[in-house]
């Protein structure tokens, strides 16, 4: 067992405990505690308290200090739930083409898009591929960002998703963070079977997911409904089997047009990601469901069009998270507390809502139990801003990078 470490004094800690699971969030409601000390453990946190009270509980325990002397703003590390981070090559083509005036759809129906990412995607090997993951997921870890979720999507067959997933696995035994792989076989068409839809589908889901099951290479799955992608009616086969076999579902939904999130509502899906389109009707769905709203203002900033509904979400009493959706088309920006901030003041977030949506509700909506929050025998993952006041990490927006980083108990930046 490793002898216990100390740290502190912390001038301000944002625990997250006990916040509520949905709805509005006042500043009020923030645990906010001055004058901290974190007890760590074995790569877990053993206590939180005053400072000057944990060194005298700890007198007799002989722990390792790391004196803080000077002042910090400490939160929960962040987690990133919906995030594109492994591919290959790029597509600046794209967004030029798109500032001329061309739609997301109008360059996918002409070849670019999705698929122009999956050919590079295609031609890369598993070990660039890896090493382009982990430089990606550091570029995050830098951000504070120590839980990553990471899709497929761009290989689009049982082999080429299969290679995707395995070089999501060997970057998250390089990087410090921790990596969540999840398969997005169902994020297009390919090209080989746009004459025949249902074979693809049928493909993956009796080809593609029983291998993922039988390597334990994931256990979640996407699937992104849009004119440019799929029907709900067209994914239930796939949606089935993955059920069957023990698969969590999240869907891309509501992006460009509705209906997604109402599918994901009817399959018991753990989230439903975008809703840039979503009206009251599909919030309302949302609201009344235990699927989560997460949200992605980087999309929105990389396409030039409208947030989603975030106020709307939160009053209605959904589960409002907000992560980057970081991939090579739509948003390549990939600079959480940044987009976040900016939403909020478009959206009029208060700080409570934004920091919930990016540490204890995102955890929540990958189905994770040991962190998000900083608690006894939680993960010891947190973040120290060079900061007297937590308002300055949005009120920068993203201008104020962490000044170190900490995953599970150890500094790692």
């Amino acid at each position: 067992m490793s002898v216990p470490m100390l740290i502190g004094p912390i001038h301000q800690l944002l625990t997250m405990q006990g916040l509520p699971r949905r709805g509005s969030l006042k500043d009020e409601q923030l645990p906010l505690l001055n004058n901290a000390g974190i007890l760590i453990k074995n790569g877990l946190i053993d206590d939180i308290d005053d400072y000057e009270v944990l060194l005298k509980k700890t007198e007799n325990q002989d722990p390792n200090h790391h004196f803080l002397n000077q002042k910090f703003v400490a939160v929960p590390g962040f987690i990133d739930v919906h995030t594109h981070i492994c591919f290959a090559g790029s597509r600046a083509a794209d967004f030029a083409l798109r500032n001329s005036g061309k739609t997301y759809l109008e360059i996918a129906a002409s070849g670019g898009g999705i698929r122009r990412t999956v050919t590079h995607t295609r031609n890369a090997s598993r070990e660039s591929l890896s090493a382009l993951t982990a430089k990606n997921a550091n570029y995050l870890l830098k951000q504070g960002i120590t839980t990553i979720e990471v899709k497929t999507g761009y290989g689009l067959s049982v082999e080429e998703e299969l290679k995707m997933l395995y070089a999501i696995r060997d970057a998250d035994a390089e990087v410090a963070a921790d990596l969540v792989p999840t398969c997005l076989a169902a994020h297009t068409i390919p090209k080989e079977f746009s004459e025949n839809r249902a074979g693809y589908i049928q493909t993956i889901a009796q080809e593609l997911l029983p291998k993922i099951k039988v390597e334990n290479l994931c256990r979640r799955i996407d699937a992104f409904i849009e004119k440019s992608a799929f029907t709900g009616m067209e994914l239930m086969p796939y949606f089935s089997k993955a059920k069957e076999l023990g698969f969590e579902i999240t869907i891309h939904a509501d992006q460009f047009t509705t209906g997604g999130s109402q599918v994901a509502v009817e399959v018991g899906a753990i989230s439903a990601d975008h809703l840039e389109a979503s009206t009251d009707k599909e919030i309302a769905l949302l609201a009344n469901s235990e699927t989560v709203p997460v949200v992605l203002p980087g999309a929105s900033l990389g396409l030039g069009m409208s947030f989603a509904p975030a106020r709307k979400i939160l009053d209605a009493g959904g589960s409002l998270v907000i992560a980057t959706d970081f991939n090579p088309g739509s948003a390549p920006m990939g600079q959480l507390v940044a987009e976040a901030s900016i939403l909020a003041a478009y959206e009029k977030l208060s700080n409570a809502e934004v920091l919930a949506a990016i540490t204890c509700r995102a955890a929540n909506a990958l189905g994770l139990t040991d962190r998000g929050v900083l608690q006894k025998n939680k993960i010891a993952d947190w973040v120290f801003y060079d900061a007297d006041d937590y308002r300055e990490i949005t009120y920068q927006q993203g201008r104020l990078q962490p000044a170190q980083v900490w995953k599970r108990g150890a500094r790692v930046l």
